[in-house]
């Protein structure tokens, strides 16, 4: 960030920073909405590859108009597609998930996220963490298996779903923080939209071929197409306003409006669907939301 003599800059990308993530946690559950009505109709696998097929159209087509067709070409393609693999599989494990549980419920266990990267980070980049932060996370999962408890006696084992959801985006920021900066947004959002469609096309192809309903390809109306369509767009956007707010803002200050989306999937869940979270989700969900701000700001000072 460029530094101004009377710090007005700083001040100001922060604020843009602080704008640009709160947007994206306000239009993103809105793509997990449309999810979540879509699979009442078609599979939640078909669901998940509109969303990546779609998010590499738009990529592309933002080439071709803007006439930056070289920004699509990735210096780590292997990386690169094994991110795009991990998003798919999270975003499916999710738009499984919503099928059967609220969303505002599915975000709320997903938000164990920073407690799994933690151990990931300590495992695999060898980051090391003190008692304080083993605490947080203990309180997190205790908070997680409140919300699970219920969750679990309603759905069954879908409501795990959400834990696999939070595992493979955990992998998928930890490739994130080992490679940053190597690629241009456009080339990891095109690299993600690409690796999503040919990974969750061909598991479409096969589950067809095998005759698996759960798995096999239904034949959208014109409304679900324009609907999967727009699930790619709000990712395009959504995901794309999360990277410019981290390119103008420190992680320690974007965290907290992160669970901003816990806020905007409750309200648009309970506007659709008349959902909402009872007592003993919102105790489990102050737990999480507690033990992942502490996290952020133990993250700070390490960095300092």
């Amino acid at each position: 960030m460029a530094n101004a003599p009377d710090g007005q800059t700083d001040a100001g990308d922060s604020f843009l920073a602080v704008t640009l993530m709160s947007g994206a946690m306000l239009i993103i559950p809105v793509m997990d909405i449309i999810a979540k009505y879509l699979s009442t109709s078609l599979p939640p696998l078909e669901v998940t590859f509109g969303r990546f097929f779609f998010q590499f159209v738009i990529c592309l087509v933002a080439a071709l108009v803007s006439g930056r067709l070289r920004a699509l070409k990735s210096k780590r393609p292997g990386i690169n597609f094994l991110r795009g693999l991990l998003l798919a599989l999270a975003s499916l494990f999710f738009f499984t998930a919503v099928k059967f549980m609220p969303v505002a419920t599915a975000i709320s266990i997903f938000f164990v996220e920073p407690m799994i990267l933690t151990i990931l980070a300590a495992l695999i980049l060898k980051e090391k963490f003190g008692l304080r932060r083993v605490g947080a996370i203990v309180v997190g999962l205790v908070g997680a298996l409140l919300i699970l408890r219920p969750s679990f006696a309603e759905v069954g084992p879908a409501a795990l779903l959400p834990l696999g959801t939070a595992t493979f985006f955990a992998f998928y920021l930890l490739l994130n923080r080992r490679y940053a900066g190597a690629d241009s947004l456009l080339a990891v959002q095109f690299s993600a939209g690409l690796a999503g469609s040919v990974v969750l096309g061909s598991a479409l192809l096969v589950g067809t071929l095998l005759g698996r309903s759960d798995f096999a390809f239904v034949a959208p109306s014109f409304d679900q197409l324009a609907l999967l369509a727009a699930i790619g767009a709000i990712s395009f956007a959504g995901h794309g306003l999360v990277v410019l707010a981290f390119q103008r803002g420190e992680a320690s200050l974007l965290a907290p409006f992160t669970y901003i989306e816990i806020v905007s999937a409750t309200l648009f869940g309970y506007l659709v669907f008349r959902d909402f979270p009872d007592a003993m989700t919102w105790v489990g969900i102050s737990l999480i939301v507690g033990s992942g701000l502490y996290i952020a700001h133990r993250e700070r000072i390490r960095r300092h």
